[in-house]
């Protein structure tokens, strides 16, 4: 089964002398430019978190919640429900600015016709992305394609998708691994469109010249029919490969809420692994933030509906 569309963005670092976002190229290294061979495991940290576009003060809660996972000094960010204005006030917060390289700064079209869009962030410091940190990158990992593929979707959803490429081994010097930001159609009766989105993402991971990667995110995973789809595509749940089937149930939604739908908390926000191996999972919970009423004391919300997960993974 085949995307119905690529659509090729870039990932961005912020220039300082002109205060601008400006794209970063793909890499172009060949394997005879190579000085580096990648002799052992590389280990990254990737943390994913959704914004939850539709609360009171996005802004705001955006703000506290990457505050918090900068302070985590993270590899890789995956951010889902990111409207606009928000990731407008992302781009400026000066954090960012000073250490990430970021998706979809050079123009509004991934943001067209949605409410929301997924955002990647990369650490600066762990991938080579300009001309110095290419000459003197040592085990820094190159930056390939990045790309949104558009799902078969009721609401408009895509994944993000961004090649990391290692300093090259003889005997697979092309391979990259793919990471992939994804938000999964909502709903139970969305379930034969989250069930094709799984497919496809499956694929993308298989294609030639990718070893392997990671598809992270809001799966919207309400069913134990979802909860069926990584094994049924060949894919591996990092939760389950570090806790196990009996462990903690992992939930990241509607914990500690009481909902009027009746359903109960769920683990909807996973990771699905193909080529590389999990070595640590944690879920993080949302900060608080003060919530004004009218003639009344101010009142604390969590920043999103949504926890957050923290992975550690080698490739």
């Amino acid at each position: 089964m085949a995307a119905s569309r690529i659509c090729q963005r870039a990932l961005s670092a912020f220039k300082p002398s002109n205060r601008l976002w400006v794209p970063v190229s793909s890499s172009r290294w060949a394997p005879s430019q190579v000085t580096q061979w990648l002799s052992q495991p590389s280990r990254f940290s990737l943390i994913t978190q959704n914004l939850d576009a539709f609360s009171s003060r996005p802004i705001a809660r955006a703000k506290l919640l990457l505050d918090g996972i900068i302070e985590e000094c993270p590899d890789v960010i995956f951010l889902q429900e990111v409207t606009f204005d928000v990731h407008t006030a992302i781009l400026a917060n000066p954090k960012v600015r000073e250490a990430f390289l970021v998706t979809d700064t050079q123009d509004q079209t991934s943001f067209e016709g949605v409410p929301f869009a997924n955002v990647t962030l990369l650490s600066s410091k762990r991938f080579a992305f300009d001309l110095e940190s290419q000459v003197e990158r040592g085990d820094k990992f190159m930056l390939g394609s990045v790309s949104r593929v558009e799902l078969p979707s009721k609401y408009g959803r895509c994944a993000l998708s961004v090649d990391i490429i290692p300093p090259s081994i003889p005997s697979n010097p092309a391979a990259a691994y793919r990471l992939v930001n994804v938000h999964l159609d909502s709903l139970g009766h969305t379930l034969p469109y989250r069930t094709k989105q799984l497919e496809i993402l499956a694929n993308l991971l298989r294609e030639p010249g990718c070893a392997g990667g990671l598809i992270a995110g809001d799966f919207n995973a309400i069913s134990s029919d979802d909860h069926a789809l990584l094994n049924k595509n060949g894919l591996v749940d990092a939760w389950v490969a570090l806790h196990g089937e009996e462990g903690p149930d992992g939930a990241t939604w509607g914990v500690e809420v009481k909902r009027e739908d009746g359903l109960g908390a769920g683990r909807l926000d996973k990771v699905a692994m193909l080529g590389v191996e999990a070595k640590g999972m944690e879920i993080t919970r949302p900060p608080l933030i003060e919530v004004t009423k009218p003639a009344a004391h101010s009142d604390y919300m969590p920043c999103s509906d949504h926890y957050g997960l923290r992975l550690c993974f080698t490739v």
